[in-house]
């Protein structure tokens, strides 16, 4: 598994991941959508902890400047 994403990627993801999550523990979303949303938050901290997005591969993208030459 090659890491596809950069620094910048994985920094936005998981500002975005605490984001959404303040949102859900703070009662601002409810409902179905609370639950979709923590599962969002886990992909997106999962991906940007180990730095690869599988949904890149199909389309062949990386922001990993360290992959190019």
């Amino acid at each position: 598994m090659k890491k596809n994403m950069g620094a910048m990627d994985r920094t936005i993801r998981t500002i975005l991941a605490i984001i959404l999550a303040i949102l859900v523990l703070a009662g601002v979303v409810r409902g179905v959508l609370a639950y979709i949303l923590v599962v969002l938050v886990a992909i997106l901290l999962i991906t940007s902890l180990i730095g690869f997005c599988p949904l890149y591969v199909p389309f062949g993208i990386s922001t990993n400047r360290r992959g190019k030459t």
